[in-house]
């Protein structure tokens, strides 16, 4: 056996008892949980919380895309750079700086008072997010020995799924019966609860072969590039795809790739070294996480809009309805578990991802009339689909990728699907405006409403864009009234109907590449950084 491998081993052994409950292996793995937790939350507790926002603070739809994209993207970028930092520095202080940040973030969120202030600090809120999360796993590499770290992982993972889920419900509870500064405020006292587990519990790991450099400049190239590109395609619907603006982020986007994937040939201690994507399935894997992310999130961004805005639920009743995807996500991710231990990553993943593709299509075919039960098959089948990915992408990435390299590969994988949330929602998002803009006008004349110019017209077809019908002057007859929500609701529908097909088109490219994944053959163990 290797020495690297024979280290790995140690690291992953928890020193013997006799230091009371400093380290202890399933304390650390409450504490590291309860940190976690809100990044999880995070993710769906503020969809529920965004058309509050939005009447609230006057925001654009591009606008409530970035109180989105921009957490989404901040912890795409820096995920393997809070990797790095934990090797470097000792993954407990960074879980302890993340937990602290997140807290703090929140706070100032809850207590802004334009969408400006909201979008910079959901962006730092994301900076710190990122240290939590491979931090906590390599905490837990640290903390449990080999036989019993897959236990771990799995009530780990279980805990994000249980809070991706209640995160519609916490969300519509405090937007409908507090308010939407409420839902940043919840994560005061989880991370103020972190930050003190962390103190008294967590004992720290990290790396003795760890770097002592970072790649600025590759940090700087590939933040640079993604920030270009997402801009790009959200202002794309307002300058025009073909507009030199739109050409110049997104054409300085790719020349950013470029420089960042030639200076990683060249730097000492590249920020992803780019020898992890000579293993096909890696790459593919990489790419799936991608699109899967790219599919879901997109998707799910319009679906709160659509439950709320066209079918007048509250925020607790479109948190109700989103259950049965988020329910069974939590339940498919151990059975997912289970079938890829038997058959491997890549019987399981295609089929999900086609059961993903079915759900999308079903999807699209929603309407302003649609019942809550056909709602409620999709959101299964989705939930269902989306599971296998999850689950498997770990072992797809991270055990075909070298023993040396497996925390970066970890870091990456996260990344990935980040990268792919920020983009789904600013790619779909433009799909979705430009079709509305194309059959608003249309549907508007068609239910025989008087034409409107100028400003009127851009507040209208923003709104449209948001499933907002708009408000119609006092003494307007309800039959005039009934024609304005008609002609904007089946507008704002026509336009998710189209996003959630593009959606359905890469989570089939997303079921071939597949097809090119396999169990990894080294025994790295889970994404962690030791």
């Amino acid at each position: 056996m290797s020495q690297s491998v024979l280290d790995s081993q140690q690291a992953a052994t928890p020193p013997a008892g006799g230091r009371g409950l400093k380290g202890h292996p399933w304390l650390t793995l409450l504490t590291v949980a309860v940190g976690v937790m809100m990044v999880a939350l995070d993710g769906t507790v503020v969809a529920i919380a965004n058309p509050a926002i939005q009447a609230d603070l006057g925001a654009s739809p591009a606008d409530i895309q970035w109180v989105t994209s921009g957490y989404l993207l901040a912890l795409a970028v820096f995920l393997v750079t809070a990797g790095k930092i934990g090797d470097r520095f000792g993954h407990k202080a960074t879980f302890l700086v993340g937990a602290a940040g997140f807290a703090a973030t929140s706070a100032a969120i809850g207590f802004a008072t334009s969408i400006q202030t909201v979008i910079a600090f959901r962006v730092l809120q994301g900076l710190f997010g990122a240290l939590l999360q491979p931090a906590a796993l390599g905490l837990l590499r640290g903390a449990f020995p080999a036989d019993r770290l897959n236990m771990a992982i799995g009530i780990w993972g279980g805990v994000i799924g249980a809070s991706t889920a209640a995160g519609p419900i916490v969300g519509g509870l405090l937007v409908e019966h507090v308010n939407w500064q409420s839902v940043f405020w919840i994560n005061i006292p989880v991370g103020l609860l972190a930050l003190a587990l962390g103190l008294w519990i967590l004992r720290d790991a990290r790396s003795e072969n760890a770097a002592k450099s970072f790649d600025i400049p590759g940090i700087v190239l590939l933040s640079g590039a993604m920030f270009m590109l997402v801009w790009g395609i959200i202002k794309a619907p307002v300058w025009g795809w073909g507009d030199p603006a739109t050409l110049l982020f997104i054409g300085g986007a790719v020349l950013a790739m470029v420089l960042f994937a030639f200076w990683q040939t060249r730097a000492e201690e590249p920020l992803i070294p780019l020898g992890l994507f000579r293993s096909v399935p890696l790459s593919a894997g990489t790419l799936l996480m991608v699109l899967m992310a790219f599919a879901f999130f997109g998707g799910v961004f319009f679906v709160t809009f659509y439950l709320q805005n066209v079918h007048g639920m509250s925020p607790v009743q479109a948190g109700v309805h989103l259950l049965p995807m988020t329910g069974m996500m939590i339940v498919g991710a151990p059975v997912a578990g289970a079938a890829i231990g038997k058959v491997g990553p890549r019987i399981p993943i295609v089929v999900g991802m086609l059961f993903t593709t079915a759900a999308m299509a079903g999807m699209s075919t929603l309407t302003v009339d649609s019942g809550n039960g056909v709602m409620a098959l999709w959101f299964v089948l989705m939930g269902l689909g989306l599971s296998p990915v999850m689950v498997g992408a770990t072992e797809v990435i991270v055990g075909n990728a070298p023993l040396e390299l497996s925390g970066v590969a970890g870091g990456l994988q996260q990344a990935a699907m980040q990268v792919g949330g920020s983009l789904g929602t600013a790619v779909l998002g433009a799909v979705m405006a430009s079709k509305v803009t194309d059959v608003l006008p249309g549907k508007w004349a068609a239910a025989g409403l008087p034409p409107v110019q100028g400003a009127q017209a851009e507040g209208l077809r923003q709104a449209a864009q948001l499933g907002i019908a708009p408000p119609a002057p006092a003494g307007t007859p309800q039959k005039v009234v009934d024609a304005m929500a008609g002609a904007v609701h089946t507008s704002f529908v026509s336009g998710m109907s189209v996003a959630f097909l593009v959606a359905g088109v890469v989570a089939l490219v997303a079921a071939g590449l597949g097809l090119l994944t396999k169990r990894g053959s080294t025994e790295a163990g889970p994404a962690v950084h030791i």
